[in-house]
């Protein structure tokens, strides 16, 4: 973990000037885009830092970084939203859960944890169906089925019964869950009712989420490095 911090550094910062900045959503532009997305445009640098070839040599890590490249083209949308840009951002955000449910993989498989994120996933549809009209009645669902499909393989990886896990492990099943609320907040405050402090609680939620998915992609390299000292 240590070593991972100090390349995490300009995401932190490009973090603070999101909310120091906290530009008006009522006025989108460019450079608000720009702002919003640069704490993401420092997650791509922190992957890239781990070199090329390692990117190309492992393929979750390289698939959280095209996720992560879907979320930053999700997040200049969403800046249009109100003009009609919010389906468009709805559907990168789906590749790139598409994209970490494929890097987190499907081994274990653990039924347990696909159960429960199921229930889960069919309360929150269950909740919001009543309020969803047009279009949005199936493609929430179908977003609502590909986060929880997400969050299921972050789960499952964990394996905390057979004492297997490990702390990138831990950081993909957290990050999963922090990208579920971030996305049930947005869908609450504009499906539903206005959800106090929601655009902090979204943006909170949503840049842990990203940083943590992000640092789950080195559970490889940490590996390699045990086998070499070993």
């Amino acid at each position: 973990v240590k070593s991972e911090g100090p390349k995490l550094v300009p995401f932190f910062k490009a973090t603070c000037v999101y909310f120091v900045l906290w530009l008006p959503t009522s006025s989108p532009s460019w450079f608000s885009a720009l702002i919003k997305c640069l704490p993401i445009f420092c997650l791509w640098v922190f992957l890239l830092a781990h070199g090329i070839n390692f990117l190309v040599s492992h393929r979750s890590a390289s698939r959280i970084l095209a996720g992560l490249i879907f979320s930053a083209v999700g997040d200049a949308f969403l800046i249009w939203q109100e003009q009609g840009y919010f389906i468009h951002g709805l559907l990168m955000f789906a590749i790139t859960h598409i994209l970490y449910s494929s890097a987190f993989g499907m081994k274990p498989l653990d039924l347990k944890a696909g159960l429960l994120m199921g229930i889960v996933s069919s309360s929150c549809y269950a909740f919001l169906y009543s309020y969803l009209s047009g279009p949005f009645t199936y493609l929430v669902a179908v977003y609502i089925a590909l986060i929880g499909f997400m969050g299921w393989r972050a789960i499952a990886g964990m394996q905390l019964c057979n004492d297997l896990w490990t702390w990138t492990k831990l950081s993909a099943c957290i990050g999963a869950m922090l990208f579920m609320v971030s996305d049930l907040t947005i869908a609450l405050n504009k499906f539903c009712f206005p959800v106090p402090y929601s655009r902090f609680k979204i943006m909170a939620t949503y840049y842990a989420a990203q940083m943590l998915i992000a640092l789950s992609a080195v559970e490889t390299r940490d590996e390699e490095d045990f086998r070499k000292r070993s």
